[in-house]
């Protein structure tokens, strides 16, 4: 089965949560605006941006209708969603109710409490969940420094090829060259090797990335598609200034706590997504300040995302 390679930037979206810490999904619609505005081409949705680990069954399910209803009339905007990775049983649940609501994929990452010892394990795990929506792209999401599972990727290729017809390829989060090249050789680029870490975008374009999947995408996509402009041009110059450039404001997220402060990049375009769930850690308003100074000194209005209804809620 033959799935198209995915290009261009698919980010990955923040799940809106009320001022109760309850889902949001009335948000969706205009978040789907902005991404579309800025020339975003998916959203990976309940992944670790997405706080996927932190939602319940019926909340994912909740937030991938919204996510539907909100581009079901969009053919060239598409959306995967994170089924999971610790229970086999709610991510077969969850694939099913992705394909009756009409999303493009699905994605599975590995377990991080009993953790597959090795490939073979992994696979035949993937194949479980992918065997529900065999009609379905499946993506494996490779993120070891928050699952802890060190299996190579060249290997799972190796065990799901021919194997899952469905399997689509790997949004892969992780700082492994030598594997994801591997990965995009493997039987002449049969798999779509989807880049996972945005620090690192420019090395992932060297080496032949056409798609990637990121959190900041979300709120300073300009930058990138001028990053991937200067690349394509062969103006490395400009393309490496631009790479520091999104090292420095991504810097920001462990200067204020981490992933959280993603949200209040989003305050800065105009979507408010509220807090993020515990353990996360949230910063405060003194903090917000400080980081609103912080980033409007890297120059964020000449990179941030363009909100189509112009109602950003702090000017930068």
């Amino acid at each position: 089965m033959n799935f198209q390679h995915l290009h261009g930037l698919i980010a990955a979206p923040f799940t809106p949560l009320n001022s109760k810490g309850e889902i949001n999904p009335s948000i969706i619609p205009t978040y789907y605006q902005l991404l579309k505005t800025n020339g975003v081409k998916g959203a990976f949705i309940c992944g670790s941006t997405g706080e996927g680990v932190s939602l319940t069954k019926e909340e994912k399910m909740t937030i991938a209708e919204a996510w539907a209803n909100a581009t079901n009339k969009d053919p060239d905007f598409r959306v995967m969603t994170l089924l999971g990775g610790t229970c086999i049983a709610d991510c077969k649940v969850l694939a099913k109710h992705a394909e009756s609501i009409g999303l493009y994929g699905v994605s599975f990452t590995s377990p991080s409490y009993f953790k597959p010892s090795n490939a073979k394990i992994l696979a035949s795990m993937c194949a479980e969940i992918a065997a529900e929506v065999p009609k379905m792209p499946f993506y494996y999401y490779h993120i070891p420094v928050l699952t802890g599972a060190s299996v190579d990727m060249i290997d799972l290729l190796g065990e799901v090829d021919e194997m899952i017809p469905n399997f689509a390829g790997i949004k892969y989060t992780h700082e492994d060259f030598m594997d994801f090249l591997s990965c995009m050789n493997f039987k002449n680029n049969k798999y779509d090797m989807l880049w996972g870490r945005d620090e690192n975008m420019l090395s992932a374009l060297v080496l032949g990335a056409k798609g990637a999947v990121g959190s900041t995408f979300n709120y300073f996509t300009p930058l990138y598609h001028q990053l991937i402009a200067a690349f394509d041009a062969n103006d490395l110059k400009t393309a490496v200034a631009l790479q520091q450039k999104s090292i420095d404001f991504i810097r920001l997220l462990g200067k204020y706590g981490g992933i959280a402060t993603g949200k209040a990049y989003m305050k800065l375009v105009g979507i408010d997504c509220g807090e993020f769930r515990l353990p996360v850690k949230n910063m405060d308003a003194a903090q917000f300040i400080l980081f609103k100074n912080d980033v409007a000194n890297l120059g964020f209005s000449k990179f941030k995302s363009i909100n189509p209804a112009d109602k950003s809620l702090i000017t930068v």
